[in-house]
């Protein structure tokens, strides 16, 4: 990309570095310590950062493949080459909804890179059905690397920067 280009990008818009994860939707940045779900923010299942949604696509946040997908299509797991696990879990309590309001692009064991649509999400229908659509991107596994977060601002997904490492 031509320099003089990349001043207009938002905040955080790399698409040219590998040691990025980028965020899964367009939304603004919580910190996980602040998501209203102890699981999440004692962070019982690792470190990571959560989205308060702005759109209904969410997308691959590295290049990857698709460990595995919920039944329920509320939650899905990537891995990276280099170890790295991520568990994208979308809204709070969504499980409930047995898939109503998700819909599926991408099956299980299938390769991604970074930005390829994963999950649909029907963002009205789970804040309509009093579901919060905050949505954390928790890593399982850092495959022993140390990763920095970004804790706070407007995010594009598969374009902002959440995590380096």
């Amino acid at each position: 990309m031509i320099e003089l280009f990349k001043k207009f990008l938002p905040v955080g818009t790399n698409t040219d570095v590998t040691n990025e994860i980028k965020a899964v939707a367009d939304g603004i940045l919580v910190p996980i310590e602040k998501v209203p779900d102890e699981t999440f923010s004692q962070k019982m299942l690792g470190d990571g950062v959560a989205i308060d949604l702005q759109t209904d696509i969410i997308v691959a946040p590295a290049n990857g493949t698709i460990t595995m997908i919920f039944p329920t299509l509320h939650a899905f797991g990537l891995s990276m080459e280099n170890g790295i696990e991520i568990l994208v879990h979308i809204g709070l309590n969504t499980v409930a909804l047995n898939g109503k309001g998700f819909k599926q692009y991408i099956n299980t064991g299938v390769p991604v890179k970074k930005g390829d649509r994963i999950i649909k999400v029907n963002r009205k229908f789970l804040i309509d059905g009093g579901y919060n659509p905050i949505t954390m991107m928790i890593f399982t596994q850092t495959g022993g690397l140390q990763l920095n977060y970004t804790k706070n601002g407007k995010v594009y997904g598969g374009r902002s920067t959440v995590a380096t490492f």
